[in-house]
């Protein structure tokens, strides 16, 4: 007799759960002996900040009042899908995990707002989710259309609430379902669309892995590093927050710099991370760079996750480590599953070698994986079909009931658990009990752990003006080399790097693709577009034998000097052979490495290149210079010193305006106050970038003559600040004709009281520090040096000149910081800048918001 087919449908253990919610366990914990330990940890500037179980629950009862009473109070709705919902942006700290668990206390869900989001991805955002409030740390002016708190204001506004734990009649309450988180991820139909977690389906992620990858007696400290729009966030902040552990909290720049990232996990002794394969890569690339020591031993738990595992990086993984002592997992899901719904522990180093990719392995606990054909059967163990989950692990589906057809009813069952089946657009087989994965149904793809849709990308390629046809595509998913590609054609006066500026204002920086221009599409007979011919274009072109598309790599050795042209030819070599074709402009020592094609993963690549050349670099120097040319300036091909150089800020040096500085100071003051200035932006509809080279035009002269103004630049020339400063009773008059005339008689109405009643009198006395301004190429880290640099130097001048002191009216944030606490300048005048009316009776600024302040300051010399 013949056997029966076994049918690929696997599920994992039945497990009894009591209901539970994340806020309420946290509670518990606060409130035991427990309540002593430390919840958070987070290191700044050299400042390392702690907060106690005891301390952040009562913080946040206090907080959580202020977002129930501000609904309450402004009978602000629930959202269509009858959920109340807080949006957060902010970048990661101890606030934003205290913002987070005050509105779940309040009894609300969060929703996360990367703040590097495009504008027009957070206005689609908040239109579709309609939260009931924004809490941010920075305004960008995305948020006009919703009720917001910055972050200074919710803290302020928690002092006025009693910190005593919140009754169930303070919360409010969603109308269907316990929901507690909204993770919005790249739509199949080209727009991004959010995802419904709520606390049961986070439970039993959890709860599973408590059990199957328990906390060890040794553990007292997790690691919160993913971005908190991606849901490996949800695990890594509450997985420890419910078990009495601490978080420590780790800024995006340390964990693409693995130098700091490895330094910060073995100061806190951390033995379970979660990472993409790209990052492992990147870590491992690390540790072959220092072969003379040994790292992260007491790293005992590696969770790959968001991308496919290959063997081979699985082999270098337990060629560094012993597979007795430490675990290597490879876990499947997506944010619809909660992130992991199988997960596969390499256990067997042999079977690495008969392997392409490493099994996505069996079902979480209360879950199972049908393995479908297309007429929702299931199909025989061994053969391919399309994965779908149902169980404990599903969202309550997606914003608005976008895309039923992904939650379907599941024919199969009977359980009531497993009635819903969620269809996840991947291909896999079963193979004795393991799921194999076998890629995707649809045109999505994993970017750096993020589910990218290329349909998404694409309909914002297409919806660009003097666009004719755009066609997105991915080369090689899943591998190291893989790149996103947009073949375009247009007959608009647009290049490649046009088109990927404005790509950039659309979309996050990892869907942004390389543009590649064609004269045409080339179609199949059928008339569909012909991808594979396409990638064939990318890939066999070498810049020299291909007359369709150039992807030639440039070498400009301009500005290098004599002694550093040997160094600059490894270096600049090293990266065209790094880059190859994703090199976005010529490589040149203005380039800054990421600007031009570069990414965490390549830039180790490109340092062990150097260093197999001989020229050695530490990478957090290779990560925090500014372009090429620092690059090249903190090269050594001293090895000796190679395992101990500390990243030290740039040397800069001022130099007396001259002539010769006259297009590289209109250049920066051009960028910064047309691009980023925080007046200009009210009006940006009335002034135009050249209205600044004319208004310097007429100060030039007058500016060099006065000998008050200085350019910084670095060691190797590079001009990177300017300051413009008059004697304040001897300033030239000027007419300006245009809009800028706005800003100055704004300026001239709240520095005129000040200046000519509290300052003294007679020319000599006061130097009116009149205009700074950086390179737009600068780094924020190395900006904030800058303008550092540049006050000092302005107090310099100030007193090698005789002046009394120094009058300036600041309207950025950063420098009223600068000058209030740093260099302590008396504040005269502190004023509304909303509230300013013109002559013409207008408020030219009446959009700024009532936390933007200008500041009329002094200092005495």
């Amino acid at each position: 007799m013949g056997s029966v087919p076994q049918l690929a449908i696997i599920k994992g253990r039945t497990r009894a759960h009591k209901p539970a919610q994340l806020h309420a366990l946290f509670e518990e914990i606060a409130n035991t002996d427990s309540g002593k330990n430390v919840a958070l940890i987070f290191e700044e500037n050299g400042i390392t900040r702690q907060l106690t179980y005891k301390e952040l629950d009562t913080l946040t009862n206090s907080l959580a009042r202020v977002i129930s009473n501000k609904i309450t109070a402004n009978n602000i709705p629930r959202n269509l899908d009858g959920d109340y919902i807080v949006a957060v942006s902010m970048t990661p700290s101890d606030y934003l995990i205290v913002t987070l668990l005050a509105i779940l206390k309040a009894g609300a869900a969060y929703l996360p707002l990367d703040p590097t989001f495009p504008k027009s991805r957070v206005e689609h955002i908040l239109c579709e989710a309609k939260p009931a409030m924004v809490i941010f740390d920075e305004d960008f002016g995305n948020f006009l259309t919703t009720d917001k708190l910055s972050l200074k204001e919710f803290l302020n506004a928690g002092n006025e609430f009693p910190s005593s734990p919140l009754n169930e009649n303070e919360r409010q309450k969603h109308l269907k379902t316990d929901l507690a988180i909204v993770l919005y991820t790249s739509g199949s139909t080209g727009i991004p669309k959010g995802v419904r977690l709520h606390n049961a389906m986070i439970m039993n992620r959890l709860r599973w892995q408590f059990k199957t990858f328990p906390y060890a007696n040794t553990e007292s400290t997790c690691v919160f590093k993913t971005a908190l729009t991606f849901v490996d966030s949800v695990s890594e902040i509450w997985g420890p927050l419910i078990n009495g552990l601490s978080v420590l909290i780790i800024p995006k720049e340390v964990t693409q710099n693995p130098e700091r990232l490895v330094s910060l996990l073995e100061k806190y002794k951390i033995e379970r991370l979660v990472l993409v394969p790209s990052l492992l890569r990147s870590l491992l690339m690390y540790f072959d760079l220092h072969k003379e020591k040994q790292f992260l031993k007491r790293l005992k738990t590696w969770i790959c996750s968001g991308e496919t595992l290959v063997a081979s990086l699985a082999q270098q993984f337990y060629k560094y480590f012993s597979i007795s002592h430490h675990k290597l997992c490879n876990f499947y899901g997506s944010t619809e599953i909660m992130g992991d719904v199988t997960y596969q522990v390499i256990s067997d180093i042999d079977q690495l070698n008969y392997q392409e990719k490493i099994p996505i392995g069996v079902p979480i606990d209360n879950t199972i994986v049908y393995i479908l054909d297309p007429d929702y059967r299931p199909v025989k163990v061994g053969e391919v079909g399309e994965l779908f989950v149902a169980g404990a692990n599903l969202a309550s589906g997606y914003v608005n009931g976008r895309d039923p057809d992904k939650f379907i009813e599941n024919p199969l069952a009977v359980d009531p658990t497993y009635m819903k089946l969620y269809r996840t657009g991947d291909f896999a087989r079963v193979e004795k009990g393991i799921i194999l994965y076998e890629g995707r149904t649809d045109s999505q793809v994993k970017i750096r752990g993020h589910r990218v849709d290329l349909s998404e990308i694409e309909k914002t390629v297409n919806s660009i003006d003097g666009i004719e046809k755009g066609v997105v595509l991915c080369y090689k998913p899943g591998e190291l080399n893989q790149t996103l590609l947009a073949f375009i054609t247009t007959e608009a006066s647009l290049n490649e790097r046009q088109i990927e500026r404005l790509l950039k204002e659309k979309l996050p920086s990892y869907m942004v693709p390389q543009v590649i221009l064609l004269d045409d599409i080339p179609l199949l007979v059928n008339g569909k577009i012909d991808r594979q011919t396409l990638l064939k274009v990318y890939e066999n072109s070498d810049g020299n034998n291909n007359d369709t598309v150039n992807f030639q790599v440039e070498i400009d050795y301009t500005g290098v000097t004599e002694g550093q042209m040997p160094a600059a030819k490894v270096l600049f070599e090293t990266v065209a052979s790094v880059l190859h074709k994703s090199a976005r402009s010529s490589i040149c020592v203005d380039a800054n490495f990421y600007e031009i094609g570069g990414n965490s993963l390549n830039s180790i690549y490109t340092i062990t290149s150097l260093n197999e050349k001989g020229y050695h670099i530490s990478i957090g120097d290779f990560i925090a210079a500014t372009d090429l040319g620092e690059i090249l300036d903190r090269m050594s091909p001293d090895k000796q010193s190679f395992p101990t150089m500390m990243t030290q800020p740039p040397c800069y040096s001022a130099e007396p305006l001259q002539n010769d500085h006259k297009k590289d100071a209109i250049d920066m003051i051009t960028s910064s106050f047309y691009q980023k200035a925080d007046l200009e932006q009210w009006i940006i509809t009335e002034i135009f970038e050249y209205d600044y080279a004319d208004l310097l035009e007429k100060l030039w002269t007058p500016l060099v003559e006065a000998g008050l103004s200085f350019i910084v630049k670095t060691e190797t020339g590079k001009s990177v600040g300017v300051a413009l400063n008059f004697d304040g009773r001897d300033e030239p008059e000027v007419e300006v004709h245009s809009k800028l005339s706005i800003i100055f008689e704004f300026l001239e109405s709240v520095e005129g009281s000040v200046r000519d009643t509290e300052l003294p009198a007679g020319k000599g006395k006061i130097l009116h520090s009149f205009m700074m301004a950086t390179n737009s190429t600068l780094t924020p880290k190395e900006n904030v040096a800058v303008i550092q640099f540049m006050e000092k130097e302005v107090i310099r001048v100030a007193r090698c000149s005789s002046f009394e002191g120094i009058f300036t009216t600041n309207t950025n944030p950063l420098t009223q910081q600068l000058g209030t606490n740093i260099y302590s300048y008396r504040t005269y005048l502190d004023c509304q800048v909303n509230q300013y009316v013109a002559s013409d009776g207008t408020k030219p600024f009446g959009l700024a918001p009532d936390s933007q302040r200008v500041l009329v300051q002094w200092k005495a010399v």
